[in-house]
């Protein structure tokens, strides 16, 4: 099943998957696959860096509770934001001064709805929880960034890629690529 294609539909199916993630975390402290982070890192991560994206361009996204005090509040304030940002004036023209000009929508759908569908894998391996990504749209993304794997790479957005099998299920391939070992569990 493939999300909708509606920029501000699939924010709400993603957002939505991350908030019962967020909801079923036991222990915030607990270590996330990305190396240093615990599970409070990868919502503090998600909520922190969007608003000073979307100021680069002139949107101004409320400030909500910190994922330090309360990640639970911080991510639902977060996501009903960007919600409402979407719904109410996704269709507006929208010029980062890194990525240039859009829709404000497809940008925010580009950059920052497919990072919350990364983010999810990584909260579930924290939390001892299933990621629900949808397959499709993790093929989708693994073969819209293998052209531009340097350009990623060079970002430092990403790790080094971690050797998955060809055969190995498309989420797997996809969290390999962008540097996550799909093998990685929390220590005992």
């Amino acid at each position: 099943m493939a999300l909708p294609s509606s920029p501000a539909a699939r924010h709400g199916v993603v957002a939505g998957e991350l908030s019962r993630l967020v909801a079923g975390t036991p222990d915030w402290d607990a270590p996330a696959p990305v190396t240093g982070w615990t599970a409070r890192d990868v919502v503090d991560h998600l909520v922190t860096w969007l608003p000073g994206f979307l100021a680069a361009g002139g949107v101004d996204l409320a400030a909500g509770p910190s994922a330090d005090d309360d990640p639970v509040a911080a991510w639902q304030h977060h996501a009903d934001a960007v919600q409402t940002l979407l719904d109410g004036r996704g269709a507006e023209d929208f010029t980062h001064p890194h990525v240039g000009p859009g829709r404000l929508d497809t940008t925010i759908d580009r950059f920052y709805t497919a990072d919350v569908f990364m983010h999810s894998w990584d909260l579930a391996r924290a939390t001892g929880q299933e990621a629900r990504l949808d397959e499709d749209e993790a093929a989708g993304m693994l073969s819209g960034m293998q052209p531009i794997e340097q350009l990623l790479r060079d970002s430092g957005q990403y790790g080094p890629a971690v050797p998955v099998p060809l055969d190995a299920p498309v989420v797997d391939r996809l969290m390999g690529f962008v540097g996550r070992d799909p093998a990685w569990r929390p220590p005992a």
